[in-house]
C-alpha cells in the first residue's frame, strides 16, 4: 500500500482524528459487549457530550485569543446561571424564558467582571477568572441555600426529550456549534480573534477591534456556561452547587483534544465534537472492560496523549 504523501496528509482536517478516534472506541466497546446496548450507548454518548460542546466552544474561544487565556470561572457561571434558573422559574412552565433570560444575563455579567479584571486592573486572566470563580461560587451558595427546585414540567421534558429521534440537547450544541462556524469564518468578530491569537501586536497595529473582540469572548464564554448550567438543571432534575465541577477540566481537554491551538490563533469547532465523544466513549469502554480505578485513568491519559499525538503530527507535516 502506498503511503499517503505528505500533502495528502495535511488535506486531512485535525477534527477528523479524534472523531475517529471515539468511533473506533466505540466499535470496540460493541465488539466486547457483542453489541448489546449499541443504542443506548450512542444516545447517551450524543446526549452527555452535547453539555461538554456547549461548554467547549466558549472554553475555545478564550483559549484561541492568545496564550495564557482560559476562563477559570465556568464552573462557577454553571452552578449560579443553574440556580437562578430553577428558582426564577420555580417550577412554572410560564416562567421558563423569564428563568432563561436571568440565568443568561447573570452569566453575561460574569463575562463582563472577567473582562474588566483582566484589561482594567491588569490581572492575568487564570487569576482574574479563578477570583471571580470564588466570589460567584459563594453568591451561588448564598442565593442557593442548598435547596434543589425542580424544573418546570415543559422544560424538564425538552432537557431530557428527543426530535426525530435525536436527543434536544445535541440539537442544541449542534446549533450553536454551526453558529460559531459562521461567526468564526465569516464576521469582524471571528477574523479579529484568530488574528489577536496569532498575533496580538499585529492586530492592533491594523486597527482592529481588539478591546471589543475581548469583551465578545469573554462574555460569550460565560454566557454559554451559564446556558449549560441551565440545561444540565433542566437534565438532572434541578441545580446544585458542584453541578460545574466536572465540567472545568472537560472544556480545557475538549478544545485541546479537539485541535484546537493552545498558543492561539486556531480554533476547531468541529473537533470538540469528537473530543467530547471520545472522553465519554473511553470512559465507557474501560467500565465495560471492568478495569480498575487506578488503570481506567492511565488508560485514558494514554489514548488522549495518542490521539493528540496522532492528530498533531499529521497537522504538522
Amino acid at each position: 500500500m502506498t503511503a499517503l504523501s505528505p500533502k495528502h496528509r495535511m488535506a486531512v482536517p485535525v477534527w477528523v482524528w479524534p472523531l475517529a478516534a471515539a468511533a473506533a472506541i466505540l466499535a470496540i466497546t460493541l465488539a466486547y459487549s457483542g453489541g448489546q446496548g449499541a443504542v443506548e450507548i450512542a444516545a447517551a454518548a450524543v446526549t452527555f457530550s452535547a453539555l461538554f460542546v456547549i461548554v467547549g466552544l466558549g472554553q475555545m474561544l478564550v483559549i484561541t485569543s492568545g496564550p495564557g487565556n482560559v476562563d477559570l470561572s465556568i464552573p462557577a457561571a454553571i452552578s449560579l446561571s443553574g440556580a437562578i434558573a430553577m428558582k426564577v422559574m420555580d417550577g412554572s412552565d410560564a416562567l421558563i424564558a423569564a428563568g432563561l433570560a436571568a440565568a443568561l444575563g447573570a452569566a453575561m455579567l460574569l463575562g463582563v467582571a472577567n473582562y474588566l479584571l483582566i484589561r482594567l486592573l491588569r490581572i492575568p486572566p487564570i487569576i482574574a477568572t479563578l477570583s471571580s470563580a470564588l466570589i460567584v461560587q459563594s453568591v451561588a451558595i448564598a442565593y442557593g441555600r442548598g435547596l434543589k427546585i425542580k424544573p418546570p414540567p415543559v422544560f424538564a421534558d425538552f432537557c431530557t426529550g428527543r426530535t426525530l429521534g435525536v436527543p434536544n440537547l445535541a440539537l442544541v450544541a449542534a446549533a450553536l456549534t454551526a453558529l460559531v462556524l459562521l461567526v468564526l469564518s465569516r464576521t469582524v468578530y471571528g477574523r479579529t480573534l484568530l488574528a489577536l491569537g496569532q498575533n496580538p501586536r499585529a492586530a492592533r497595529l491594523a486597527g482592529t477591534p481588539v478591546a471589543w473582540t475581548r469583551l465578545t469572548t469573554s462574555v460569550a464564554s460565560a454566557t454559554l456556561a451559564g446556558l449549560c448550567g441551565t440545561l444540565l438543571a433542566g437534565f438532572s432534575g434541578g441545580s446544585s452547587l458542584n453541578m460545574g465541577e466536572e465540567y472545568l477540566l472537560a472544556s480545557i481537554a475538549v478544545t485541546v483534544i479537539g485541535g484546537t491551538s493552545v498558543a492561539g490563533g486556531r480554533a476547531e469547532p468541529l473537533g470538540i465534537w469528537g473530543a467530547a465523544l471520545l472522553l465519554f466513549l473511553i470512559v465507557t469502554m474501560l467500565n465495560t472492560f471492568g478495569l480498575s480505578a487506578g488503570v481506567r485513568l492511565v488508560a485514558t491519559g494514554i489514548i488522549i496523549v495518542a490521539v493528540i499525538a496522532i492528530g498533531g503530527g499529521a497537522k504538522r507535516t
